[in-house]
């Protein structure tokens, strides 16, 4: 039965108008043969309804776990950035004003029970110290373990934005922000928030990644399960995003582990390609980065040079010099490390 013989049929029975949302659940659920993805348009219509709050909850569960169970499409993953890009009003026209565009987007989504310190944060520092602009944003939903984001840059009372221009601001001054979901858009926060509700993650986690709020010149992701590697490059390509990199990172996060070779999947210009980084520690130092504290405490001590924690230490410098080599600080793996050391050896070590 067509969509034409089945509002006639309502008409004719005197049945319930259907709801505006309900074409899209159609276009998912019609069963082996008929059901088919969305397409970018659809994508942006259908998450543009779920934004303004234009769609009932039962419909909201069942579109998000659809596409949980089979996975989000590069097109439909733009389709509902470009959704969330209108309705946060972050999708104005490129800056030609460079004060305060960060060079480097680093998101952080990520959530569960593989995160311990986010070591991160102070790579993305260690660049804003050296030129490299750095705007962090995220939120860390039904984080079991470790120390949340946002927590790490108020303890190095680092910028926490209120706006997207507030942010700006404060990379112009800083070098660096931490731009919270929240301060973006609420309802995206209540979405991932779904988490507990629904047992799953949904597409919202992965479009978060992909948000790049400020249009930075180049992004890096990390993402936790390897089938999404290629589709967060499918979809910055439909995005025109001009340089990203992604990496199965420590607990999701775009952090590199010390103890093996991490692949950087690039997006450059619309051509892909993988570099692989060598691993910098042997394995044997597994056990003793497990005994360290994990405690804010601990985190700052190694910015300060008053612990010794080489597994941390690794992961910073490590971390960084993928980030100094995205921005376009270094053209060689070697060279952005070498770079990378002399920056970490004459770090400012204070604290706010």
């Amino acid at each position: 039965m067509t969509d034409e013989h089945l509002e006639q049929l309502e008409e004719e029975n005197d049945l319930p108008e259907a709801h505006p949302f309900s074409g899209y659940l159609r276009t998912f659920f019609r069963g082996p043969g008929r059901s088919r993805s969305l397409t970018r348009d659809e994508a942006f219509d259908a998450f543009s309804m779920i934004l303004r709050d234009e769609v009932e909850p039962i419909q909201l569960g069942a579109f998000l776990l659809m596409l949980r169970y089979r996975a989000e499409t590069p097109e439909e993953l733009a389709g509902m950035i470009d959704a969330v890009r209108k309705a946060a009003r972050l999708d104005g026209e490129e800056e030609t004003d460079t004060e305060g565009q960060p060079m480097l987007d680093w998101p952080s989504y990520a959530a569960g029970r593989s995160r311990g310190l986010p070591w991160f944060v102070l790579s993305a520092h260690l660049l804003s110290q050296n030129g490299v602009p750095v705007l962090m944003h995220g939120y860390n939903s039904h984080l079991a373990n470790g120390v949340g984001t946002e927590a790490a840059v108020k303890a190095m009372k680092l910028p926490v934005a209120m706006s997207a221009e507030e942010a700006r601001s404060d990379i112009a001054s800083n070098g660096f922000a931490y731009l919270p979901l929240r301060h973006m858009h609420p309802k995206l926060r209540e979405l991932i928030g779904l988490r507990s509700l629904l047992g799953l993650r949904s597409p919202v986690n992965t479009l978060l990644r992909l948000l790049n709020p400020l249009q930075a010149r180049s992004a890096f992701l990390g993402v936790f399960h390897p089938a999404f590697l290629d589709v967060h490059r499918e979809t910055g390509k439909l995005l025109d995003l001009p340089r990203i990199g992604v990496i199965k990172g420590g607990g999701g996060e775009a952090e590199r582990t010390p103890f093996k070779h991490v692949d950087l999947r690039m997006l450059v210009d619309g051509e892909l390609s993988d570099v692989r980084w060598p691993a910098l520690l042997p394995r044997t130092e597994k056990e003793q980065e497990e005994q360290s504290p994990v405690t804010l405490a601990h985190f700052l001590a190694v910015w300060r040079g008053e612990v010794e924690d080489a597994a941390a230490i690794a992961r910073i410098k490590g971390s960084a010099a993928m980030g100094a080599f995205l921005a376009g600080k270094a053209d060689y793996m070697d060279e952005a490390e070498t770079l990378i050391e002399g920056w970490w050896d004459n770090r400012n070590k204070e604290v706010g």
